[in-house]
């Protein structure tokens, strides 16, 4: 079974992003909220917009080293516009240490428009058994 972000995430699959661009520093995904993702005025949720932008960018991060996790050390999030319809959030690593990866995030409506922007630092993590010992089980950290 492949699993596109590397571990599986069950907050991401609950949300439905898919990856569309994972290499070279870069990365694309793609979202579309439904009606539970929504505000009060009826268009994505910020908190899920901010997720879209977390995991952007955590994957540009990792895709100069797709065996290391990453965990989020800050993040600062602008809101420029209300985000409708299909999204798509592209990343990219600006600078990396031999610990840590700097990055940014735009999330664009379905025009093209941009409505939210973020930067981010990343810290490179290596991923860890969790749990039962079982073969089947997807016994790791997920830290992106």
């Amino acid at each position: 079974m492949s699993i596109p972000f590397g571990v599986r995430v069950p907050f991401v699959d609950h949300l439905g992003f898919t990856l569309e661009r994972f290499e070279d520093g870069q990365s694309e995904l793609h979202y579309e909220a439904r009606p539970e993702h929504l505000n009060s005025f009826a268009v994505t949720h910020g908190g899920a917009t901010m997720t879209l932008m977390d995991v952007t960018m955590a994957c540009a991060a990792r895709s100069v080293q797709p065996e290391m996790g990453v965990v989020t050390i800050e993040m600062k999030t602008s809101f420029m516009q209300a985000a409708r319809g299909k999204l798509r959030a592209q990343g990219r690593l600006i600078h990396r240490t031999a610990t840590l990866a700097f990055t940014e995030a735009t999330v664009y409506d379905a025009e093209g428009k941009p409505c939210s922007h973020a930067t981010g630092t990343f810290k490179y993590v290596r991923r860890l058994p969790t749990g039962p010992k079982d073969s089947n089980a997807l016994n790791v950290i997920s830290t992106d």
